[in-house]
């Protein structure tokens, strides 16, 4: 519990800022596992269409700062490593 004014607005922000943070990881979760699927089934241009859509979702993540940007960077090579992959070998 807050001793103090400043101490219990601190508390409601934090609490508003962890649900915001929770609703972009889910969002960026989602568009990566749709992804995965495009990939699984062998479809190609749902696998790119999904890849746009997933690398505007994780940079979004990180310019908001839920993520780090580097890690935000990683997330979209290998997402892309793995739909050119699966292009090349169809």
């Amino acid at each position: 519990m807050a001793n103090h004014k400043s101490a219990g607005k601190r508390n409601r922000q934090a609490q508003a800022q962890r649900l915001r943070n929770r609703m972009n990881k889910s969002k960026m979760k989602t568009v990566i596992h749709k992804l995965d699927e495009a990939v699984a089934a062998g479809s190609s241009d749902e696998a790119k269409e999904a890849l746009r859509k997933a690398i505007s979702v994780v940079a979004k993540t990180a310019s908001k700062g839920t993520i780090h940007k580097k890690n935000a960077s990683r997330k979209i090579s290998r997402l892309t490593k793995r739909v050119n992959a699966m292009t090349a070998a169809a």
